[in-house]
């Protein structure tokens, strides 16, 4: 599958500086900040800084080096917003699962128990 990646997305852009965002949690690989619409009284997503469209993008042609400093800011952001009683980690991936940015990005969400992900 081929993966064409728009680098004028709006993740594109909050990497370049271009567009604001309030800062969670960066290293050399991923950048966590909050969602501007949150679902939940916690409300972070995760982007690599690498130009990646999907997760299995992401899985396929990240380095090691990337899928670990990624992983790792997971990990932080999962400490600094204290969701020790349990989270979700969301992936919304192309159109059936209704992906709104063509950046990769992971939902991290919690602070309250959450309903179930799906109904019939």
């Amino acid at each position: 599958m081929e993966y064409a990646y728009d680098d004028q997305n709006i993740f594109a852009k909050i990497l370049r500086g271009e567009i604001p965002n309030k800062t969670v949690y960066e290293n050399d690989y991923a950048l966590a900040f909050e969602d501007i619409a949150p679902q939940a009284p916690v409300h972070v997503l995760i982007i690599p800084k690498g130009a990646y469209v999907s997760l299995d993008h992401f899985a396929r042609d990240a380095s090691a080096e990337e899928q670990v400093g990624f992983m790792q800011a997971v990990a932080e952001v999962c400490q600094i917003t204290d969701v020790k009683d349990g989270f979700r980690s969301i992936a919304n991936t192309r159109t059936h699962g209704v992906q709104d940015v063509p950046h990769y990005h992971m939902h991290i969400l919690g602070g309250r128990q959450l309903g179930r992900m799906l109904q019939d």
